[in-house]
């Protein structure tokens, strides 16, 4: 009977917390200067300073235990022929506040555009072409620095842990312009996870719940730096996928390894061709042109790798994960990825040298 009082307590909590956060969803302010720039920077730094010296993923171990008592708990029901309704809310209600006090409220701050100034997010076709020109340059040009031959894809001579370790050198540059991408206490590993993954299409993620950065140890070593400052990006609050984009792209190519440069215009270059592909098909096929054919290459290794892993339950994934998205404030869904461009273009118009270190 105590159980029961205490799993309906928690249940009607469930209906407070969401209520709170519709409110305070209204108030991206407030959220920015209490929470994510108050709060959540102690609460992300003890848990990477927890958490962080463990070699392992202490997050997916949690995620595995938490599967396995899921199932039992769900055999149970079907022994007994009954489901606890209030036990399963009232244990949501807890897992709720957890995700939203530990990083989920970041979802809910101010967009980043608004924090570093840029005026708009808009630009047309015309802009999107040069911009693209733009970063063909640069990456040929980075392309033929490693490799000093234009026809040779670019090899990373790095072991996963030796690229955890080389992120902060990006951060630790980016913040010397903006001190709010500090990152310190680091918590960056590959998922124990990496090839359940893989099918789902899913590169990386943070764990809310440990703070722990998580990166599929199986990507293609051309997006494992970009995709490891990607996730560095969450941790220190920035949740939208495209403004970790953005700042994933600006600590990679302002890290002072050429590789990680490599990797940033890799991932900025995809993006910005996929976006031109649907603006105008014609103007996509010269560009493709005068990418490096080295570049392609990694580029068609990339691809060959995530079709291999194709499967039926991809596109239902993907889909919960745009829903996620969507139930936390971010109405482009997955698609918000690809907002970086309008980012980036527009970044790029007030700071014209910011394709150029720092």
């Amino acid at each position: 009977m105590h159980n029961t009082k205490k799993y309906r307590i928690l249940s009607v909590l469930l209906v407070v917390q969401w209520l709170v956060i519709q409110l305070i969803s209204k108030s991206p302010d407030f959220v920015e200067n209490y929470y994510s720039t108050g709060i959540y920077p102690y609460i992300s730094r003890f848990f990477r300073f927890l958490f962080g010296w463990i070699p392992f993923s202490f997050g997916d171990v949690i995620y595995i235990v938490l599967s396995v008592l899921i199932l039992r708990f769900i055999i149970q029901s079907i022994r007994k022929k009954r489901v606890e309704i209030v036990k399963i809310i009232g244990l949501l209600s807890i897992v709720y506040f957890c995700f939203h006090f530990f990083w989920g409220i970041n979802y809910l701050r101010r967009p980043l555009y608004k924090t570093l100034d840029i005026k708009e997010l808009n630009y047309s076709t015309d802009d999107l072409e040069k911009f693209t020109y733009l970063l063909i340059d640069k990456i040929n040009k980075t392309q033929i620095e490693i490799t000093n031959n234009d026809t040779v894809k670019v090899t990373f001579p790095f072991s996963k842990k030796e690229v955890y370790n080389k992120v902060q050198n990006g951060y630790n540059k980016l913040s010397k312009k903006y001190p709010q991408f500090m990152y310190q206490e680091q918590s960056l590993k590959h998922s124990m996870i990496s090839l359940p993954m893989t099918y789902l299409g899913t590169s990386g993620y943070l764990n809310p719940f440990t703070g722990e950065a998580q990166v599929n140890s199986l990507n293609p070593s051309v997006s494992y730096a970009s995709t490891s400052c990607h996730e560095v990006a969450h941790q220190l609050g920035y949740a939208a996928e495209n403004e970790a984009n953005f700042i994933g792209f600006l600590s990679s190519i302002n890290n002072e390894n050429i590789y990680f440069q490599y990797s940033g215009y890799y991932m900025g270059l995809r993006y910005a061709l996929n976006d031109l592909y649907r603006h105008d098909k014609n103007k996509y096929k010269i560009a493709v042109q005068k990418v490096n054919k080295g570049v392609l290459k990694n580029m068609k290794e990339s691809q060959e790798f995530w079709q291999a892993y194709q499967n039926p339950m991809e596109p239902y994934s993907k889909k919960i994960f745009d829903l996620f998205l969507k139930a936390n404030k971010q109405a482009a869904g997955i698609k918000s990825y690809n907002l970086i461009v309008g980012m980036l273009i527009n970044y790029n118009k007030e700071n014209p040298l910011s394709l150029i270190h720092i």
